[in-house]
């Protein structure tokens, strides 16, 4: 299990900090998990790419507003869920998007939920990971130190395997380098 401060620090940190580190779900009686490989970081107010921008607290974005080491959980472009660990301090609107993981576990539940038998299909992808996963909408706000949703401790990754860069598929604040991804890894999304 991760350490009870992990999430409380600085973003960029965190989302260098959680490659290689495991995400898992226990949805529906069955648990899949896959190795974190690509992550992004939505820095806090300032961000104008982050649901928080400029302190703005609505229904939808009100978890990114909770305390650190919650899942916030949107849906996007009316059809998929994407996944975040809220990071610094309570009231303060930054988080890190899950990208993209490496499958571990519970892969044939994983093949059935999204419908594809190709491994790298599964999870090279935000909504894709939740799709695999299980990930909707009812595990917003829940922590991700048990329970349904966890992000547990993996091996861990030495700084030069790590490579960074713009965010992507986003239009504002695009050339901020806050896409964090392991080098070489096939899992990543295109």
């Amino acid at each position: 299990m991760l350490p009870a401060g992990f999430f409380a620090r600085d973003t960029e940190r965190v989302a260098r900090d959680l490659l290689g580190c495991i995400l898992e779900s226990r949805v529906r009686n069955a648990v899949t998990s896959g190795r974190i490989v690509e992550v992004e970081a939505y820095v806090g107010p300032h961000d104008p790419a982050g649901h928080g921008y400029q302190g703005r607290r609505t229904r939808r974005n009100d978890r990114l507003f909770g305390p650190p080491g919650i899942a916030y959980v949107y849906f996007t472009y009316g059809m998929h869920w994407c996944v975040n660990a809220v990071t610094e301090r309570e009231g303060y609107p930054a988080a890190v998007l899950i990208r993209a993981l490496e499958p571990l576990t519970g892969l044939d539940s994983m093949r059935c939920r999204r419908g594809r038998t190709n491994a790298r299909d599964l999870c090279s992808g935000p909504a894709k990971l939740c799709q695999a996963l299980g990930i909707t909408g009812a595990l917003n706000g829940m922590p991700l130190r048990g329970g349904r949703l966890r992000i547990r401790a993996g091996a861990r990754v030495e700084k030069a395997h790590i490579v960074h860069g713009p965010r992507i598929g986003i239009t504002r604040a695009v050339d901020w380098p806050l896409r964090f991804y392991l080098r070489d890894s096939e899992w990543v999304s295109r």
